[in-house]
């Protein structure tokens, strides 16, 4: 009966689902954004990644929303993981020889490239996201090799808050500056120069070093759990 019941249940859902798509006309387009990104997207921010012009200024809300939802998911894991300090005695086994060099060759570059990933974001593709996700990488490396090792999680919450708040100070000096919330209040520069596009390079630093302090305290939370 429960089966049958379920069937039943899975195509009244489905009908549904096919009486809301036989409403969508399609066709023609007649939404005119996605075109006027194209063709004045470089124009109005400065950004030759027409990609981060998008997510970092038209759709800056839903950025900090995301950003936002990671803080939230980093807070709660650290809140479910959260265990007292390991009894006297109890220790994590070291990890190989070559575990160890590998993570003392490889961590500065790893931590180098999320930078460069995030600092060159609105020129290249990348970004804030992808960056704080390369740096956090590193850390689980240098977590895996060192597992006594207690790299600050204090640092972490320090630099991912900084990084939060700076992150919405921009965004309300844009307001200030009559051009909207996360609008360019700084001067373009030369395009697809390092140095250009006003605030969209200041904010992505500011997503990297956010996003790649909550991965790296998630990481941390994880391997202490362990």
């Amino acid at each position: 009966m429960r089966k049958v019941l379920a069937l039943l249940l899975v195509l009244a859902v489905g009908a549904g689902f096919c009486a809301v798509l036989a409403k969508i006309p399609f066709g023609t387009d007649k939404v005119d954004v996605a075109n006027h990104y194209m063709r004045k997207g470089v124009e109005e921010t400065g950004a030759g990644n027409i990609v981060t012009s998008v997510v970092v200024t038209y759709r800056g809300f839903d950025t900090l929303g995301e950003v936002t939802i990671l803080f939230i998911v980093a807070i709660g894991l650290g809140a479910v993981l959260f265990v007292e300090k390991r009894p006297a005695g109890e220790q994590k086994e070291e990890a190989s020889l070559i575990v160890r060099t590998g993570s003392k060759v490889l961590f500065l570059p790893i931590i180098l490239l999320g930078v460069y990933i995030f600092v060159h974001g609105h020129l290249t593709p990348g970004g804030g996201f992808q960056g704080g996700a390369v740096m956090a990488s590193g850390f689980l490396l240098l977590y895996l090799a060192w597992p006594r090792h207690r790299a600050g999680r204090r640092t972490f919450s320090a630099v991912e808050s900084l990084a939060g708040v700076a992150f919405v100070a921009i965004g309300l000096l844009g307001v200030a500056c009559g051009v909207g919330f996360l609008g360019n209040f700084l001067p373009l520069g030369t395009r697809y120069a390092l140095l250009s596009a006003g605030v969209i390079p200041i904010i992505y630093v500011a997503i990297g070093l956010k996003v790649g302090a909550e991965l790296a305290g998630v990481v941390a939370n994880l391997m202490e759990r362990e």
